[in-house]
């Protein structure tokens, strides 16, 4: 079986360049678990030492691979990661369990390491058994064409329906030393927190005790992947995974508040929050991508919500595939998201054009700006709901036939 994708109109002109991160190799290669002829098993080798973070869905119904991973990064360190793709080993019962465990001994007795220390992900189809017997397979010859370049094959070999290879990188200084971030991530479709149905792997050659490395990644996923949706399903394998091998030669950053912790969060969410962006600009059948901007709320977290609201609402997302300036169902969504908001206070721009302030369509509106900002493929929804300072900007996409089309058709 082999797929033939439409390249979203949205992608970017071709992936980026990643340095190379001291302590990091790794590739993807083919083990046939769904489709022949295309890479669907990711590798990536850790140097001794490296600390690891993560952040998982919510889901009542998380995959195995999303329990295994919980359990074991509580131990601090990790020495690879394993990724298939094509299947998503969620809801196959204790069948997906062993064959988890298949995975990590196979991986624990290759790579010379503890089980705890082998992370593995899935993703794809969920209810399907898991051909783990291909995976260990083609574990060991995958694993021998792991490279410190091998950025673009691992980020190609996690892809589902997405339609362009994500990766993003920054750079920054600490105690004069260069630390790079370098990260890549799958997601197309069911994209909403928490945390979006995606994987997400970032290095790191910083110096960041585990209990800081993930204090740092959850706040930066509530600003980047958890500000994300495509069309308001959560999955059952989300999961980013972020490793510091320690190796920028810095001195190790001890406190969260220190100058150099706070250099570093500013990168990381830089590289979050582009990979997050890139996510939305693949959204299944995604024509436009669309900032909403809230101000005015209760607080953030009302912010949060109210922008939500508008983010996953049908009617405006097809009103935006439609190219269609209807701000009526703007209001209809900052009104069903629960939150306090001012009726009468209420201002909405759409494209930087005022089209409603003080809970009424501004005097002399010309609608005329705003059908032609329609028609554009970055979107910038403004809303102030007249309350409070708590803000909050989320993205999204449009709703088009195409995203019918491609999950009537996802199992086939």
């Amino acid at each position: 079986m082999s797929r033939v994708k439409i390249v979203s109109p949205l992608a970017p002109a071709s992936f980026p360049k990643l340095p190379p991160i001291a302590g990091v190799r790794l590739t993807g290669g083919e083990a046939g678990i769904r489709y022949k002829g295309h890479a669907d098993l990711m590798v990536a080798l850790l140097d001794v030492g490296t600390q690891v973070a993560g952040c998982y869905t919510r889901s009542l119904t998380a995959s195995a691979d999303v329990e295994w991973c919980r359990a074991a990064q509580r131990q601090g360190q990790v020495r690879a990661i394993i990724v298939n793709s094509g299947n998503a080993n969620a809801f196959t019962g204790a069948g997906g369990v062993a064959s988890v465990k298949r995975v990590v001994d196979k991986a624990s007795a290759l790579f010379n390491c503890p089980p705890e220390q082998i992370l593995f992900a899935s993703t794809g189809v969920i209810g399907e058994p898991l051909p783990d017997d291909k995976i260990t397979a083609a574990l060991s010859q995958v694993a021998s064409q792991v490279s410190p370049d091998g950025w673009l094959a691992a980020a190609t070999a996690i892809m589902t329906t997405d339609t362009f290879a994500k990766g993003a990188t920054a750079q920054c200084q600490l105690d004069g030393k260069i630390v790079t971030i370098n990260g890549y991530t799958k997601g197309s479709g069911m994209i909403a927190p928490d945390m979006a149905t995606m994987l997400g792997f970032v290095y790191t050659d910083a110096a960041i005790p585990a209990a800081m490395l993930q204090a740092m990644l959850s706040a930066s996923v509530n600003q980047s992947f958890n500000a994300i949706t495509v069309d308001g399903d959560t999955s059952t394998s989300d999961s980013i995974i972020l490793a510091a091998t320690g190796q920028a030669g810095h001195a190790p950053i001890k406190n969260i508040v220190d100058r150099n912790a706070k250099i570093f969060r500013r990168a990381l969410d830089r590289v979050l929050i582009d990979l997050a962006q890139q996510i939305v600009k693949d959204g299944e059948g995604a024509e436009k991508f669309v900032t909403i901007a809230v101000t005015g709320a209760a607080s953030a977290r009302s912010a949060r919500k109210i922008g939500m609201s508008i983010a996953n609402s049908p009617l405006v997302k097809t009103a935006i595939a439609g190219e269609d300036a209807n701000w009526g169902r703007i209001v209809a969504a900052v009104g069903k998201a629960g939150e306090r908001a001012n009726r009468d206070a209420l201002a909405i721009k759409i494209g930087g054009v005022q089209v409603a302030a003080n809970g009424w369509r501004v005097p002399n509106y010309d609608e005329a700006p705003v059908v032609a900002h329609m028609k554009t493929r970055d979107i910038k929804i403004e809303v102030d709901v007249g309350i409070g300072r708590g803000k909050a900007t989320v993205w999204t996409c449009d709703l088009t036939h195409r995203y019918i089309d491609i999950n009537g058709g996802y199992r086939s």
